[in-house]
């Protein structure tokens, strides 16, 4: 039986503000989350045997620690039922990257499982599943760019203006944790509105400490914003401006070093499961 493919698109942090930190460590945020159009792509042939199987284990990756499979095991525990599946991932969005592939993935298993295995969960039973895999889970299964606050759960959903992006690629993985632990961190950032967040007053507390920490973002940056308000993703390490028209982006990307990997993508109104 061919596996049933379906799609992970990648996420941008449009801004990303760190205005306090909870008593259990969690810091609090304020972000914008827009799917675009690049990502990852699964594929899942259910099985009766009960069994989950990742047919391309990610290297280096155990798999009780990678999110597709712990999702699907999340899944198969809260419902009871006794399907399998073989999990297919075809990996384009780099790890520790920024752009949310991981949890992109562990929402887009929840989504598929639930419609192949008929196990009949709401969209929000599912979100409440997806924040016990990850902060950013629960954005993805809401299927809708997203105003969000508190550690990034409390999610409002905004319509945004069409964009193309040029999205560089640093050759590193960065720690979002070793980054939200940095002293140099700033976490007292004010609470800002969305007509603030419109009219561009808006930035990336974690960029400063990233760039910093790992020079190669530093100097990404540093080329993009010749053409643009260029900034982080999430903890890094991929950087994106903004463009209104792909001529634009496409333009800007041919004249990369070539030693700079990235990407142009168009920014999308939802995501391409939202009405699964």
């Amino acid at each position: 039986m061919n596996p049933q493919v379906f799609p992970a698109p990648a996420k941008l942090n449009l801004f990303l503000h760190v205005t306090g930190q909870r008593s259990d460590g969690y810091h609090l945020l304020q972000t914008v989350f827009r799917f675009i159009d690049y990502g990852d792509t699964l594929g899942f042939t259910p099985r009766a045997d009960g069994q989950i199987v990742l047919t391309h284990p990610l290297p280096g990756v155990p798999p009780e620690k990678d999110l597709c499979y712990r999702a699907a095991h999340l899944l198969q525990t809260a419902t009871g039922t006794t399907q399998g599946v073989d999990i297919t991932l075809e990996k384009r969005l780099p790890l520790g990257g920024g752009l949310g592939g991981g949890s992109s993935d562990a929402a887009t298993t929840l989504l598929a499982l639930n419609q192949l295995w008929g196990t009949g969960l709401s969209r929000s039973a599912l979100m409440e599943l997806g924040l016990q895999l990850g902060a950013d889970v629960p954005v993805f299964v809401l299927g809708e760019n997203a105003w969000a606050e508190g550690v990034g759960e409390k999610l409002v959903p905004i319509a945004l203006p069409p964009a193309w992006y040029v999205v560089l690629i640093p050759p590193l993985s960065v720690e979002t944790a070793e980054v939200f632990a940095a002293p140099e961190l700033t976490r007292n950032t004010l609470p800002v509105t969305m007509s603030a967040f419109s009219a561009g007053q808006v930035r990336n507390d974690l960029e400063p400490v990233v760039s910093a920490r790992y020079p190669a973002v530093a100097q990404h940056l540093k080329w993009l914003k010749q053409y643009g308000d260029a900034r982080m993703t999430g903890s890094g390490a991929c950087v994106f401006a903004a463009f209104n028209t792909e001529r634009e982006a496409r333009d800007v990307l041919a004249g990369k070093p070539v030693e700079i990997e990235g990407f142009v993508a168009r920014g999308l109104d939802r995501h391409p499961l939202h009405d699964l």
